[in-house]
């Protein structure tokens, strides 16, 4: 149990809500790098990156790490 600390409570929540977060994260990048060695770099012409990429925007992944 968190205790009875309000910023405990939250600080266990969170933390458990972030490492699925980047567990999420971590699959949606390697599906892109497996995409983007098979089919090149361009979403243009590889449909399997296209779907990739947007499955990470819906997930709300940075931009940065897409």
């Amino acid at each position: 149990m968190s205790g009875h600390s309000k910023w405990a409570t939250i600080k266990h929540k969170k933390g458990i809500a972030d490492q699925k977060r980047g567990q999420k994260f971590t699959k949606l990048i390697k599906e892109i790098s497996v995409a983007a060695k098979m089919g090149g770099a361009d979403p243009d012409m590889n449909a399997a990156l296209r779907t990739a990429i947007l499955k990470a925007r819906a997930e709300n992944m940075p931009k940065d790490n897409i």
